[in-house]
């Protein structure tokens, strides 16, 4: 059987930044947009409505400068509107070469909120259509609320593709707007669609307000749609819409479909996208969730030792990451044998039930247990020098001024003798590592890891004086990995975190 190429269009700078308190700046969005097209390698990005805003336009006319250079003018795309010569106007003088107009899908919106027959509403449409055509656009057509439509008045909806169906749209495109249908109602209606337009593209758009976006994507592509809508990380309007991470993977091992996905950029893309939207991702988000290629409980670590056998066709390392076995009371021996083993550490049998019950004793208190923690752990239960502090930071100064810039002066001892070093940072922390990185890089002629992450923690109810918790991801000599401070100053727990990193390294 041969495999069918699923056509991926992106909407995380259109639909998806209608997700709450979510603005993407142009810069942000010329970002975004290389890395959709050139890093992922969807086939079409569409990157904003027509008529929003200048900013808006300027954005739109960086991506097509961008686009046009590059190859991919063609596979950028903004959405307009059936408003006479409006939209195609504005879309064209932003160098915007595809529309994506938006017509009404049900009755109910043809009447109600546009307040015009069918036939009038069609003669709008192929008017804008024909102008479109005329300035060298190509057109795509949106159904809006198709899926209310199919359900309620499907006699509106074929009339509407009959009356259009020889026009030189090429492609059409079904949302589910409302996220009303479930997979069954899907497949009825998809059938219907391509049954009676069996030569059209037709391409799927699903909201996820049940839950269902993923489903019903999949719905779609068993009834023969050629093309679906994604967002980055989910983002989109009330629920969000149908994330990439879970359609690839869900096309790739549940239908044997294709599609130009690079998979292995999915969770680096995910995490700026967390980052420029602001909009955290869930830790049991599949595929790009922090927790969810790791393993809890104990006989799991063991049967993955044995013969992988809590493994599944989504390995980590499709997607760019790693499996990981947590610690805590539920890990067991498997989990902290594996985790000592990546470590390159090796107990004895009587060493490693002392260093289980430490570890079960933290779980028992909430606390977390990382792999970076281990080696102070094993230290401190057994009191030999696994961990021993080669690197200790003696004394250090923090200054901060305005209209200055902050200014660090630190006093580290390595290996039994002292360095003492001064910079500026952009920040107490910046100052306070650039002081670091002239130690290890002017005077140890060492490398430096490079900062891949900062997080900070801190426990609900607004107290003042609460602990803060920084878990910094580093880079060192390819190997990524974590440490984290706690401390109720928020620089004192960065400052403690990186200093259990260089004694790591």
């Amino acid at each position: 059987m041969k495999q069918r190429v699923i056509e991926i269009m992106d909407t995380t700078l259109r639909d998806g930044e209608q997700t709450g308190g979510v603005a993407f700046v142009p810069a942000e969005k010329l970002a975004i947009a290389r890395m959709l097209l050139e890093e992922l390698r969807v086939d079409r990005v569409e990157v904003a409505s027509a008529r929003v805003s200048e900013g808006e336009r300027k954005a739109v006319r960086m991506i097509t400068d961008w686009a046009t250079r590059h190859g991919h003018l063609e596979q950028v795309e903004v959405l307009g509107f059936v408003d006479g010569h409006a939209s195609v106007d504005w879309i064209r003088d932003a160098g915007c070469r595809v529309i994506n107009l938006l017509c009404k899908g049900s009755l109910k919106h043809c009447m109600a909120q546009l307040g015009k027959t069918p036939a009038e509403h069609i003669r709008d449409i192929r008017a804008v259509i024909d102008y479109a055509t005329m300035q060298g656009l190509s057109v795509n057509l949106y159904l809006e609320d198709w899926s209310s439509g199919m359900k309620d008045s499907p006699d509106y909806v074929f009339t509407l593709v009959d009356a259009l169906i020889n026009t030189p749209v090429r492609r059409y495109m079904l949302p589910d707007t409302l996220g009303i249908c479930n997979p069954l109602q899907v497949i009825e209606y998809m059938r219907k669609m391509v049954k009676r337009y069996p030569h059209t593209h037709f391409d799927f758009h699903a909201h996820n307000d049940y839950d269902l976006a993923v489903s019903n994507v999949l719905a779609a592509v068993l009834s023969g749609a050629k093309g679906l809508h994604t967002t980055i990380n989910g983002l989109g309007e009330r629920a969000g819409n149908a994330p990439l991470s879970s359609v690839q993977a869900i096309l790739k091992d549940h239908f044997n479909a294709l599609t130009h996905i690079n998979e292995s950029r999915l969770n680096e893309v995910s995490r700026a996208i967390e980052s420029y939207s602001g909009v955290a991702i869930p830790a049991n988000r599949p595929i790009i969730g922090e927790n969810v290629f790791t393993q809890v409980a104990g006989v799991h670590a063991d049967g993955d030792k044995k013969d992988c056998l809590y493994q599944n066709d989504l390995l980590p390392e499709r997607f760019g990451r790693k499996r990981e076995y947590a610690l805590g009371k539920n890990s067991g021996r498997a989990n902290i044998s594996k985790n000592l083993e990546d470590l390159g550490l090796d107990l004895d049998e009587e060493s490693m039930r002392r260093v289980t019950e430490r570890i079960v004793e933290l779980g028992d208190k909430k606390e977390r247990v990382t792999q970076e923690d281990l080696p102070y752990i094993v230290a401190d239960v057994l009191k030999h020098d696994v961990a021993d502090e080669r690197v200790r930071l003696k004394t250090y100064i923090l200054n901060l001024a305005k209209g200055l810039r902050p200014t660090a002066t630190i006093k580290i001892e390595v290996d039994g003798v002292d360095y003492e070093e001064t910079a500026t940072g952009d920040g107490q922390y910046d100052a306070f590592v650039r002081a670091l990185r002239k130690v290890y890089k002017e005077r140890l002629k060492c490398d430096f890891p490079v900062l891949v992450n900062y997080s900070v923690t801190i426990p609900p109810g607004g107290r003042t004086d609460a602990f803060v918790q920084t878990v910094i991801t580093w880079d060192y000599q390819g190997k990524v990995f974590r440490t984290r401070g706690l401390d109720a100053d928020q620089t004192e727990a960065a400052i403690k975190a990186t200093m259990k990193m260089l004694n790591l390294i």
